[in-house]
């Protein structure tokens, strides 16, 4: 029965989402707005494609609204007037910086201010990718795992396939495929190897 609601709530949702599907067919990054649908449904095992995917992305994620607003720059504040952004969910990062496949679980109080952010990276719910100074911001490789209430401060590289741990505070470059925890961060993993003292 619920599935039934969600999917009538989804089509009734198609009728003021129309803008955006057009916007997301029509819009120079149309690529990476797709990718990040195909992303999202796999993250989240839905077995839907196209723009009913979308439609109910928009509808059902509000973290998935604030990425594609993002993607699509300033027609995003227009887009806004019919299913409003997620209020504490703030990207600040430039859209044509972002790469495509970004997965924003539980956008709650969380902050993406990052100078770069590679393809398919996973930002978790209070966390704070963010500047040290009036220019000094993160870039994220590819792949990057930043789990719940992680910073990420100032003009630091954290090479693809790392993972950053709940509450982790990263200041200092963090090597590609290694797993980060801490006050401040240090390397517990690098590839499949634990490291060991310390």
């Amino acid at each position: 029965m619920k599935a039934r609601l969600r999917k009538a709530q989804v089509l009734i949702n198609l009728l003021r989402l129309w803008p955006h599907l057009l916007v997301a067919q029509q819009h120079r990054r149309a690529s990476a707005v797709w990718a990040d649908v195909a992303r999202w449904c796999e993250e989240l095992t839905l077995q839907i494609t196209g723009n009913y995917a979308l439609a109910y992305l928009l509808t059902v994620h509000p973290e998935f609204r604030n990425l594609f607003y993002s993607r699509v720059g300033p027609i995003g504040l227009l887009l806004n007037m019919w299913c409003r952004r997620m209020a504490t969910l703030y990207i600040a990062t430039p859209p044509d910086r972002i790469g495509p496949g970004l997965f924003i679980q539980h956008g709650f109080a969380t902050i993406i201010a990052a100078e770069s952010i590679g393809a398919n990276c996973w930002i978790n719910q209070q966390v704070t990718i963010g500047y040290s100074s009036r220019t000094d911001c993160p870039v994220i490789q590819d792949n990057v795992v930043i789990a719940a209430g992680a910073k990420v401060i100032g003009s630091v590289t954290v090479g693809h396939d790392a993972v950053i741990g709940a509450n982790a505070v990263v200041v200092k470059d963090v090597d590609p495929d290694c797993t980060v925890v801490g006050v401040p961060a240090r390397v517990v993993r690098r590839g499949r190897t634990r490291e060991t003292g310390r």
